[in-house]
């Protein structure tokens, strides 16, 4: 028997000759990027909504906005990865985001509804979830879904750059002048992106749109969303508030805000390809079991409202680090079930990830208005993370005895 060092080694190298490196490196850059301006919102709503003088609720859902319409996006992109193929969808999106984000600079955005605007056109960067990961995943076979899935989705970490930077420059240039220079790396990654990715040989043949959705006759597509509405919703939905969470509660200036919420989203983003790695030798349902217990206990540890930023600030990197480890595990698992639809399931259940989000990022603000604090939201995400527990315990024994006793990989 082999040493256990030396198996892994022999993994790590097989994995690497296993798909096409170039097409894995162009889907991490463009969902990097991509990801980096969907939650652009976020970091600059504490100066935005100084600016307009926006109330809480209207703050909450600014932010919310770009996360539904990634969401709705994301089915979209999913039916256009299948019928065109991921790298003409992907190209399509980052030119609507260089455009619209070119033109917001260029006559500015003065008023509260403009702000809901800029984030429509941010939600086809956030749809990009549903072009970058099918691009990646059909050059792996299925011993290697995890770690390609969680290096191509590791362009979670775009929400750092976005947390870091976008507040500095605001302050420097002003937070309208951040959305014309977000358009210089996007154009940058756009050539790259051209330049690099490759479409699958093994690329399904179309379909009719009605075949497309007849997916959701599976209850299994259900479930999935149902994951990755809480793992993912979890994610983006804080990368998108803490920012405001930090300077309302303990009073920071948005940079040091974004400090601290750049420290818990890249938790949140370095773990992930982990997640999809241990997946692949545990299988993901033992690994979204220990999740969605973490996160519950977390999310209802801060709940009760940490009084300090030194107790608080450890509590949301652990719950981004739980979050985005079972972002890679569930996409340990969906192409293992639906690996030749795994374009519109991409989409479908990056739709569910999206609407979990949305409705994080927007209760969060509507429980800061309505009771003085958002830490009812948080309990409420805790009970949603214990009901997707209870979902997964309900189907594992059905999964493993089914499509993951056909496929030989562990799930």
């Amino acid at each position: 028997m082999r040493p256990a060092t030396t198996r892994i080694a022999s993994d790590t190298s097989g994995f690497w000759q296993a798909g096409h490196r170039p097409t894995l490196i162009a889907a991490f850059l463009y969902f990097d990027l991509a990801f980096m301006v969907w939650v652009l919102l976020g970091p600059l709503a504490p100066i935005i909504s100084k600016d307009l003088a926006l109330t809480p609720a209207e703050k909450g859902f600014m932010v919310a906005v770009p996360t539904l319409a990634g969401a709705i996006l994301r089915i979209v992109n999913g039916l256009l990865v299948d019928r065109i193929g991921p790298k003409t969808t992907g190209a399509i999106s980052q030119l609507i985001v260089v455009a619209g984000l070119a033109a917001a600079w260029f006559f500015g955005v003065h008023s509260y509804q403009g702000t809901l605007a800029v984030g429509v056109v941010l939600g086809f960067a956030g749809a990009s979830f549903a072009v970058a990961l099918p691009l990646a995943s059909r050059w792996y076979p299925p011993e290697h879904q995890g770690k390609a899935m969680g290096i191509a989705g590791m362009g979670n970490s775009g929400t750092v750059l976005a947390a870091l930077f976008a507040p500095l420059l605001a302050k420097a240039f002003g937070w309208n002048a951040v959305l014309g220079l977000a358009v210089i790396p996007l154009t940058i990654v756009f050539v790259l992106y051209m330049a690099m990715a490759k479409d699958s040989p093994n690329r399904p043949a179309p379909k009719s749109f009605a075949a497309y959705l007849s997916v959701l006759k599976h209850q299994d597509a259900w479930w999935f969303m149902l994951f990755y509405g809480v793992t993912f919703g979890g994610f983006v939905g804080l990368s998108s508030s803490l920012s405001i969470y930090f300077t309302d509660s303990f009073g920071l200036t948005p940079v040091i805000a974004g400090y601290c919420t750049a420290a818990c989203v890249f938790a949140g983003s370095l773990v992930r390809p982990v997640g999809g790695a241990v997946a692949d030798r545990i299988g993901g349902i033992k690994a979204l079991t220990v999740v969605y217990l973490l996160a519950a206990a977390t999310l209802v540890a801060i709940s009760v409202g940490p009084r300090s930023l030194a107790i608080a600030l450890p509590l949301f990197v652990l719950v981004m680090g739980t979050l985005g480890f079972g972002n890679g595990a569930v996409f340990q698992l969906v192409p293992q079930r639906f690996h030749a639809e795994i374009g519109i399931m991409t989409g479908l259940v990056g739709f569910g990830g999206g609407v979990g989000g949305f409705y994080l990022a927007s209760s969060l603000g509507l429980a800061k208005q309505l009771t003085g604090t958002p830490q009812a939201g948080f309990l409420i995400f805790a009970a949603l993370a214990i009901i997707a527990l209870a979902g997964l315990t309900i189907v594992k024994n059905r999964w493993r005895a089914t499509w993951g006793a056909a496929n030989g990989a562990r799930i």
